[in-house]
């Protein structure tokens, strides 16, 4: 839509009122607010959603991979078959052995469940990254030395060097009875990945030491897989599930984590809509400053007609005024709600000491820190319907400028 000069300055008056139109400019500015705050909103609660899916995902993946293969009785016969197999599918970037068996700990008298994992050197060495104490180095076959997430390390009230019995109920039988078997790990580092559950409970320590301790032999339970694209995991590995049917089961993380992640989708989508009611009102707001200022400007109009503007022009003049309403407004809601991103995790802390309450609890929200990832694409479909619903808000005000009958308005003047 291309404004003439004529139609440009007339539209400029319009969108700067004058002193005796200060409800009007009232009513626009408050228009422009909301319309800031609705897109604000909506980048802000998008981003943190979509960080938080992104964050659990890569720290969940990050420990576990994005499948695992199971065998059937928690055993896995033929591992090394299966694992050479695994390794030879198309589109898998690693798989490795695994161990992972819920057990007790006990430290100076405080007992609490862990879960045991036994992993192979690469996949410990990828936990260095969050080692806030200690040393990986030290985590060697045979050499009684395990890391502990730091949530766990706290409520036993263990630190690097400690020593913490491990329990497994299942020890060895004699003719008294099945004995518990206990072994104690020096504690060589303290690990924090982020995901509360993962910090309260893991323990991780080489697969012979794990085998020694399950009293496996040398058999693994599990494989874990990652592959090239977490989204395709169930295509990657659709032909692997069918070659080993009926002697394991593969089970990737859309499965094994399915429940939070459709809750995370469900209030991704709820959450999207409710703030779009915002939007809403924004452009209902555009619509009643739209409609007062024809009002006010009736014989204004009414002249402009006589003079010899068309209804094309009017319509023209009056659509652009809400619609600058609109794209101001958008541009300052992204250029707030980006603030907000770049700043947010301040704001909590600044908000927490205010309130005196933690607004991130992270064994609620399973991660340490507000998380944020923004999607271009979202920040797009905001703009546009931001901008969208500014300019419907538009055509009926204008409309009814464009219709504005000189001789019946000027009769009365």
């Amino acid at each position: 839509m291309i404004l003439s000069t004529f139609e440009w300055t007339i539209a400029k008056r319009y969108m700067l009122p004058g002193r005796g139109e200060a409800v009007i400019a009232l009513v626009a500015s408050i228009s422009i607010g909301v319309v800031m705050l609705s897109v604000a909103m909506l980048i802000v609660v998008m981003s943190v959603m979509n960080g938080f899916r992104a964050e659990l995902l890569d720290r969940i993946v990050g420990l576990n991979g994005h499948a695992i293969i199971q065998g059937y009785g928690n055993r896995l016969d033929n591992w090394e078959q299966v694992l050479a197999q695994t390794r030879a599918t198309e589109g898998v970037e690693r798989a490795s052995p695994l161990i992972e068996q819920p057990l007790l700990a006990t430290f100076n008298g405080r007992v609490e469940a862990v879960l045991v994992r036994g992993n192979t050197p690469e996949d410990i060495a990828r936990l260095r990254p969050s080692v806030v104490g200690g040393d990986l180095a030290a985590l060697r076959p045979n050499a009684d030395t395990v890391a502990i997430g730091s949530r766990l390390a706290a409520n036993l009230g263990a630190r690097v060097g400690d020593v913490i019995t491990v329990i497994n109920p299942q020890g060895r039988s004699t003719p008294f009875g099945t004995v518990p078997r206990q072994v104690g790990y020096t504690v060589a580092a303290i690990f924090e990945i982020g995901v509360y559950d993962y910090d309260q409970a893991f323990i991780v320590m080489p697969i012979p030491n794990a085998q020694t301790l399950l009293l496996a032999g040398d058999s693994v339970q599990m494989i874990e897989v990652k592959t090239e694209d977490a989204e395709q995991v169930s295509e990657i590995l659709g032909p692997l599930t069918r070659q080993l049917a009926g002697r394991a089961v593969v089970t990737d993380w859309k499965t094994i984590n399915s429940q939070l992640f459709e809750a995370l989708e469900v209030e991704r989508v709820a959450m999207f809509f409710a703030l779009s009611i915002i939007v809403l009102v924004a452009a209902f707001n555009i619509l009643s400053s739209l409609v007062m200022l024809v009002r006010s400007k009736t014989r204004d109009i009414a002249i402009l007609r006589t003079m010899g503007a068309t209804r094309q022009s009017l319509l023209k003049i009056f659509v652009t005024t809400g619609s600058v309403i609109g794209i101001v407004g958008t541009g300052a809601g992204l250029a707030l709600g980006f603030l907000i991103l770049t700043f947010r995790q301040p704001i909590v802390c600044v908000i927490e000491f205010v309130t005196g309450q933690s607004l991130w609890d992270p064994s609620i929200r399973f991660l340490s820190e507000m998380p944020s990832r923004t999607d271009p694409m979202e920040v797009l479909m905001i703009s546009a319907m931001a901008m969208g619903l500014s300019f419907l808000a538009t055509l009926y005000p204008s409309y009814r400028a464009a219709g504005t009958d000189p001789v019946q308005v000027l009769r009365y003047e």
